[in-house]
Order: structure tokens, then sequence, then C-alpha cells
């Protein structure tokens, strides 16, 4: 586990929390220019004004970084959709708005988005935790726009999980080629038709 990890981000000291932003903005800098292959840690280091030895105890290998980058892009849009929110009436509708909105994002830096889902593939048990924030990034984001309020319910999120997952298969085939965009969007929008059929809205309490 890192040090950002261990500690949490919220102890990050400010001069920390700058330079993990750094490195998290050189990483994104160099992915976007030549994807996966071009994200070196030298070459990291030195774009982030650090040290080569501090870059590895933020991040022990390439696949952390890229990862710790994913969780940054997914913070980013997460701020983004809640100060302008889906505004289509059904939650699966909403759903299938969001995530959309983020396709078209990776869809402007294609490099960037391949870089990260690879990090995801090459993801060995070392880098678990990273991987869980990743996906609970994910889940929190589907479940915002379900309109889920409280508890997610467990067909809530056992839907969301089944979202995640066709989303994340998806932007694999997409970037490998074997999915166009209108495919992607096809397949998007038919699982988010399950929001609706198990009444992914709030909860009802009675």
């Amino acid at each position: 586990m890192t040090t950002t990890s261990r500690a949490g981000r919220a102890q990050l000291t400010e001069r920390q929390e700058a330079r993990r932003r750094r490195i998290l903005q050189a990483t994104a800098e160099l992915a976007g220019r030549g994807g996966f292959d071009a994200v070196q840690m030298r070459e990291v280091a030195e774009r982030a004004g650090v040290a080569l030895g501090t870059l590895y105890r933020y991040f022990p290998s390439k696949v952390h970084l890229l990862v710790a980058t994913l969780q940054d892009q997914l913070r980013q849009l997460h701020e983004t959709l809640r100060k302008r929110p889906p505004t289509a009436a059904e939650p699966g509708a909403r759903v299938a708005q969001t995530l959309l909105r983020a396709f078209r994002a990776l869809q402007r830096e294609p490099q960037l988005a391949d870089a990260m889902v690879r990090a995801l593939i090459f993801a060995d048990r070392s880098v678990s935790p990273e991987v869980e924030v990743a996906s609970r990034l994910t889940s929190a984001i589907i479940l915002d726009a379900m309109g889920a309020e409280g508890r997610p319910a467990p067909e809530q999120l056992s839907v969301a999980r089944v979202i995640e997952h066709t989303w994340h298969a998806a932007l694999i085939t997409w970037l490998s080629g074997r999915a166009s965009s209108a495919q992607v969007r096809t397949d998007i929008e038919t699982v988010c038709r399950l929001v609706d059929a198990q009444g992914g809205g709030p909860r009802q309490h009675g």
C-alpha cells in the first residue's frame, strides 16, 4: 500500500498535497501524449519536480501511479456532476447521461483513457486497495445519478455493480478497436435501463 493510501489523503500536509497534485498532473500529461508506455517514473519525477525516490514513496509502481490518476479523474468528474447533475427525469436515463458525459471526456483524451484502463487490467494484489477506491468512486457516481439516498438498498448496489462492469468492458472493447463509439453508447443506454426495471430511484421509507 502506498504512503498516501496508508496515511490517508486527509493527513497530507499542504506541501505534500501540492507535491501529489504535481505528480498526478505530470502523469496525466505524459499519458495524454503517449499512453501507457509514455509514463516512465523518472520522467514523471522530473516533470513534477520531485526526486525519484520521493515519487516511489508515494507510488511504488507505474500501475499504482496510473490508478491514482484514474482516482483523481473520477473525483473531478464527481465534483463536476454534483455542480451540473444530469437532468433526465428517469433514474436510468440520468445514469446513462452521466456515463456518456464521462465517455465523451475520455474520447477527447483516448491515450490517457487507454493508459488508465490498462493500469486497471495490469493491477495485481498490491494495487487492490487503490483499485477498490476507484471502484467505490465509480459506484458513487452511478448511485448519485440514480438518486439513491442514504444507505443504498442491496438491489441498487447490485445494479450499480452490473453497470460498472459493463462500463469497464465497453471501454476496453472501444479502446482495443473492437467496438465503435456508437456501440458503447448503445451498451451503456441498454444496461442503464436496469435501474428503472429494479426501481433504482430514491428509497421509499415506510
